[in-house]
């Protein structure tokens, strides 16, 4: 019998000593290192079909396939990996417990009619994913479910089935007979992965992986499992909202800056394709504090509704606190309006919220969050009709953002009046096409004058 070999793994970045350590000396994190034990020598896992010989060729010389991206029949999906999933690539999605994941994996794979899907399953068993289904209100004769562990088990079941899409629920539960620990562990996660990734580069069949998170938000296992695949997602919203954002953290084929938002119902997730309408309060009458900025995500543009609350400091130092926006930004902001423009805010509470439980990091929506604390400040509301669209500089001059004209058309194409937009951004550009106006500023007090003078 072969000796039995331990090592120590850290579980925050997958680092391999041969000796326990306090501190990991790769990511710098104490009381990291668990004892794993590895055995390599007396079983083999399952032997991948031959690909071939290979050799060097030209780059010139390379063949390029004429398959089309995969349409997963997710519009939202779709955007986010970059408009189908690519044959041979490995899809990872991460997100807190009960956010929707196997949910949303679920319908992908009973939406795909005319595509044989095998829904790999090691957390569920086949009675409770029949039973989502129904509630869901999907049916598909072509989705297969397997549930199973071992990946010496489900591999010549991929073999004989010979799917167009694989979906594993969840990677931290399949193991391998290759390594002698425990499912989860960070080798586990690691061969695992790589026994997956190489089944879909030799079969072309893309794959997407389920992963779970840690308590810091990041997903669960060694950093090298994302570089690991091809695409990485990340699946998040807040309880107390309906909603779900989908993010691609990392995509090889496509950009990252895409985003897809999907809205809880007790039958699945619902596709959001006008964000606006979940971004945006309803109200019958206007209230102070609240302004509309028009933003981008990746190639799509939406109007989100940003809340400021200004009020005098009850407890002698003032707070600054922001939900769903850079705090360091708004000091800066505050900043401006106070040494620029004369408004006196150090001595006074600011509170800043964007609606719909969503985060935004682009500038094109200072403008917004300074009408919307000047409103408050003074007490008076802003047109509901209204919208803004600009960043802020240092010298409190209104900066130019890109991508103008799709902000516009939002705008006017949700039946806004009147956008305020940098006077930058208007050169070379004809504004009597569009229908609504386009107010032009250069500077914070051109912007007071035109919504409380």
């Amino acid at each position: 019998m072969a000796k039995i070999k331990t090592s120590f793994f850290c579980q925050n970045c997958g680092a391999q000593s041969p000796k326990w350590l306090g501190k990991c000396p790769s990511c710098g994190e104490w009381n990291t290192f668990v004892e794993e034990v590895i055995q390599r020598e007396t079983k083999r896992g399952y032997r991948m079909p031959d690909a071939g010989s290979r050799k060097p060729v030209r780059i010139s010389e390379v063949t390029v396939d004429s398959q089309k991206r995969l349409d997963l029949h997710d519009q939202e999906l779709n955007r986010v990996v970059g408009g189908g999933l690519v044959p041979g690539s490995v899809v990872l999605i991460g997100g807190e417990p009960g956010i929707g994941k196997s949910t949303l994996m679920l319908q992908v794979a009973l939406q795909c009619e005319g595509l044989k899907v095998l829904y790999i399953s090691g957390e569920e068993s086949e009675q409770q994913i029949r039973m989502r289904s129904e509630r869901i209100g999907m049916k598909q004769d072509e989705c297969f479910i397997l549930t199973e562990t071992s990946t010496q088990t489900i591999f010549p079941f991929l073999e004989e089935l010979q799917p167009g899409l694989v979906v594993v629920d969840s990677i931290q539960t399949l193991s391998t007979q290759v390594i002698e620990s425990s499912a989860g562990s960070i080798s586990q996660i690691r061969e695992c992965t790589a026994e997956l990734q190489k089944y879909s580069k030799i079969t072309n069949t893309p794959v997407i992986l389920i992963g779970h998170i840690t308590k810091d938000g990041t997903i669960a296992g060694p950093k090298i499992l994302e570089h690991m695949v091809d695409t990485v997602l990340q699946f998040e919203g807040d309880r107390n909202y309906g909603y779900r954002i989908l993010r691609a953290v990392k995509n090889r084929f496509g950009s990252t800056s895409e985003l897809g938002i999907y809205e809880m119902h007790d039958r699945g997730l619902r596709e959001v394709s006008n964000p606006s309408e979940i971004l945006l309060s309803h109200r019958d009458e206007p209230i102070s504090g609240i302004a509309i900025a028009a933003t981008i995500e990746g190639l799509r543009p939406m109007l989100i509704e940003t809340q400021a609350l200004v009020s005098s400091a009850a407890y002698g130092t003032p707070q600054r606190s922001s939900t769903g926006f850079d705090t360091r930004r708004l000091n800066m902001l505050l900043a401006v309006l106070e040494k620029r423009s004369g408004f006196r805010l150090g001595v006074k509470d600011v509170f800043l919220n964007i609606a719909g439980g969503i985060r935004v990091d682009e500038p094109a929506i200072d403008l917004a969050v300074v009408a919307a604390v000047l409103s408050s400040n003074e007490d008076v509301p802003i047109s509901n009709k209204t919208c803004f669209a600009a960043e802020v500089g240092l010298s409190g001059e209104i900066r130019p953002v890109t991508r103008i004209e799709p902000r516009i058309l939002e705008a006017e194409k949700l039946g806004f009046e009147q956008i305020f937009v940098s006077h930058y951004n208007l050169k070379g550009m004809d504004v009597k096409k569009f229908s609504i106006q386009v107010r032009p500023v250069k500077k914070i007090e051109d912007l007071w004058i035109a919504l409380f003078r």
